[in-house]
């Protein structure tokens, strides 16, 4: 089985790199009330600072022999705002994203968005599904600037529990049919650590034809008792036809009291037990590496795997695991 790793959007080992750099709504209005140009320049300097530092990152990750990256959601600083209604940044931006889909392909990367929790298909507002939406259409229009199909994802969680968790599931099914097809064509479902369990989103993808991301450490901060283990062919099962291997989400826990924070590294030893499972279910699998040490987390997870019987270490960023 061949296992590709990525990271999320930050490198601690490159300086002055961040995709996130932000204009506080205080600072942008200050700004605005003595020259609305002056306050909007200063949005498309830091939303272009962002982008060549996304290049840079997807640079150091094609160096490194890293094939899964997750782009970082504050590329473009108060794009959803109503303040900036008018703007159009995609125009303005163009040649920065086309840079960066350009290079996505040409390194044949999987990439990937994961909007901010707030982000509620299943809303009992309107208001709340009306601003969900336009937060995906927005990362959306990111991709698309990008030159990048479906295959690049938008992961994002079922929502909230609203006291009825089934009543909240079954009005997520209603809502999907509002949100467009072209995002729902990007859409993956990944469980949460508080409200829904793996089992209860692998049912909600199977009905309505949705990948899923399967999070570990979620499943073991909430579940019913089931075994990883019962999860993986299935949740597996729903990325046929898309094109790209499944994806898991793995982290530990900060600390034994404080279990659903994420902790600097990741226990190799923690990972390896899944991936001896995983082998017999695909023969390709990526892996997000959520820790607080970002790529410098993912690097030492790889390595430390090789300590592992069966495993061959392909780059600094993929690995091969023999079934045997």
């Amino acid at each position: 089985m061949e296992i590709r790793f990525g990271f999320v959007a930050m490198s601690v080992t490159l300086e002055k790199a961040s995709p996130s750099k932000t204009v506080t709504l205080k600072s942008y209005k200050k700004l605005a009330e003595k020259d609305e140009e002056a306050a909007l320049h200063k949005v498309l300097r830091v939303s272009r600072e962002n982008l060549a530092n996304t290049l840079r990152l997807l640079k150091h990750c094609k160096f490194s022999g890293v094939k899964v990256y997750r782009f970082s959601s504050k590329l473009v600083p108060l794009a959803t705002h109503p303040l900036l209604a008018g703007w159009d940044y995609i125009g303005d931006l163009q040649k920065e994203f086309s840079e960066i889909g350009d290079y996505v392909k040409e390194s044949q990367m999987r990439v990937s968005f994961h909007p901010d929790h707030y982000t509620l298909i299943n809303s009992p507002r309107e208001d709340v599904l009306d601003s969900s939406i336009k937060d995906l259409e927005h990362h959306h229009d990111m991709l698309e600037a990008m030159g990048l199909d479906s295959r690049a994802k938008l992961v994002t969680h079922v929502g909230g529990g609203y006291r009825d968790k089934e009543k909240a599931l079954e009005r997520f099914r209603e809502n999907w049919d509002k949100v467009p097809e072209t995002i729902r064509e990007r859409l993956v479902l990944e469980n949460d650590d508080r409200t829904y369990t793996a089992s209860q989103v692998l049912k909600l993808c199977e009905k309505l034809n949705i990948p899923m991301v399967l999070d570990i450490h979620h499943h073991r901060c909430n579940n019913n008792g089931e075994e990883i283990e019962e999860f993986l062919a299935p949740v597996f099962a729903t990325w046929e036809g898309t094109g790209l291997p499944p994806k898991i989400h793995i982290s530990s826990p900060k600390s034994p009291t404080d279990i659903r924070s994420h902790h600097d590294f990741v226990d190799p030893a923690d990972l390896f037990g899944i991936l001896s499972l995983a082998v017999r279910h695909t023969d390709c699998l990526d892996v997000m590496v959520e820790a607080k040490q970002k790529d410098k987390a993912m690097f030492e997870l790889v390595k430390g795997l090789t300590d592992f019987p069966g495993v061959t270490q392909v780059t600094p960023g993929i690995l091969e695991l023999n079934a045997d």
